[in-house]
């Protein structure tokens, strides 16, 4: 089997499969895991979350609730529509015998 059978062509980046490595003096060094900045990391961007206050959160699920109760609502109405026409039309087609 090929080694590119299947692959889809695409035009956002082109392949090349012999692109040399570039030289040592270029790559820069890995530097060590520091766990004591991670964690001031971490710290400093949690400071900077906002957390809703407790009213808004309530008025947001009231309001998906209701949001919910309302599509429920129309999708079992539609589909009650559609019962009724389905076996409406279904009727008619049977009773002319």
């Amino acid at each position: 089997m090929a080694k590119d059978q299947g692959a889809i062509p695409t035009a956002l980046r082109p392949r090349s499969p012999n692109r040399p490595a570039p030289p040592a003096a270029e790559r820069s060094p890995k530097k060590p895991f520091n766990l004591a900045q991670f964690a001031r990391e971490v710290r400093a961007e949690a400071r900077k979350v906002t957390w809703t206050s407790w009213k808004e959160t309530w008025i947001t699920s009231v309001m998906v609730g209701i949001m919910v109760v309302a599509a429920a609502l129309f999708f079992f109405t539609v589909d009650g529509i559609f019962s009724f026409l389905t076996n409406w039309v279904l009727k008619m087609g049977g009773t002319s015998s």
